[in-house]
């Protein structure tokens, strides 16, 4: 019996312990993240690409992604301030959703030009939507479109892919569909961490993309 209470007690502290840092990495990742995010379009520098990072276009209830409509919204904001020319939609297409034709879709329908939005099917997570921006398509200097807690993350990646990065915060949602995607933030931001401590490494990247050079079709 006391060997039992002696290791849920270890694995408690384990837990807390991983439950502390997570929520230390998720703070200073924010912290961090302050001088570089603008919830003004008119305060964004302006950049010849942003990069939009993907999710999914529809809600675990069935109606559209509040977290995937305001991120178009902040998008189109950008180009129609003059602060944007050209788009990259990154997320994945499998499964149920082909995330960046839906963002491309989204964003024609705000008014931004069809020849403007480049799709980048490789952006299955945050890490790799960043090192594609690099290495992909060219990009030295962005402006990354996401909600908050998820630009901490995105700009912290950036810094250490050589990226003068800063973010454009779409809308945060109101009420999180659930508690799993309000608390996701925290050990993803433990493996942002992890990332860079191991090198960045990302899937095959495939060939060069010349942005406003090469057809975004």
């Amino acid at each position: 019996m006391r060997l039992i209470l002696y290791v849920a007690l270890r694995v408690a502290a384990v837990a807390l312990m991983a439950a502390a840092l997570a929520w230390y990495a998720e703070r200073r990742l924010d912290r961090a993240a302050e001088a570089k995010s603008f919830s003004d379009v008119g305060k964004v520098p302006a950049v010849d690409v942003a990069l939009v990072l993907g999710t999914a276009p529809i809600g675990p209830e069935g109606g559209p992604n509040r977290y995937f409509v305001y991120r178009l919204d902040a998008a189109a904001a950008l180009y129609k301030a003059g602060k944007a020319k050209y788009f990259i939609v990154s997320g994945t297409r499998e499964g149920r959703y082909d995330e960046p034709t839906a963002m491309r879709a989204g964003l024609i329908e705000r008014g931004v030009p069809a020849k403007a939005i480049y799709r980048d099917f490789g952006g299955d997570r945050t890490l790799d939507s960043i090192v594609r921006a690099r290495r992909v398509y060219g990009q030295t200097r962005l402006i990354i479109v996401s909600q908050r807690f998820h630009l901490s993350r995105a700009l912290f990646l950036a810094l250490h892919e050589g990226i003068d990065a800063r973010g454009f915060e779409a809308r945060d949602v109101d009420q999180p569909y659930s508690i799993f995607t309000e608390l996701r933030r925290y050990p993803s931001a433990m493996r942002a961490y992890w990332d860079v401590w191991n090198g960045m490494r990302a899937e095959d990247v495939g060939k060069p993309v010349r942005i406003g050079v090469d057809p975004a079709e």
